[in-house]
């Protein structure tokens, strides 16, 4: 997995960000992982990805779904593991440790980048 950014008009959202591209980076996702960092410290950036689950997980996630050109589609606090969500016309989703929603406030259209370090 590489390592990145994300930001929202030239302003850097989440400092350390891992993107997820290929098969099976994607599907292992955070699984035997350690948890993210809080306060929206570092994040899960999965590509292609329009929906994801927790089955398997020891800890919830807050999720962002966002579109082809980065756009927020849907968010989601708190996702329990054993969870599914799927969210239609996403391409993109970001995993973050639960607060990171409450925290960034991600609204419906704005649009997030990933960018390499």
């Amino acid at each position: 997995m590489r390592c990145g950014r994300i930001q929202r008009d030239e302003r850097v959202l989440v400092p350390q960000v891992w993107r997820a591209e290929r098969p099976w980076s994607r599907m292992r996702g955070l699984l035997g992982r350690p948890p993210l960092q809080d306060r929206a410290r570092q994040a899960l950036w999965l590509t292609p990805c329009g929906s994801v689950h927790t089955v398997g997980m020891r800890y919830p996630l807050d999720i962002v779904f966002l579109d082809r050109d980065g756009r927020v589609l849907a968010t989601h606090e708190r996702l329990r593991p054993g969870r599914f969500r799927v969210c239609r016309g996403a391409r993109h989703t970001v995993e973050l440790a639960p607060g990171g929603l409450a925290l960034l406030q991600p609204q419906p259209g704005e649009v997030w980048q990933w960018l390499m370090q």
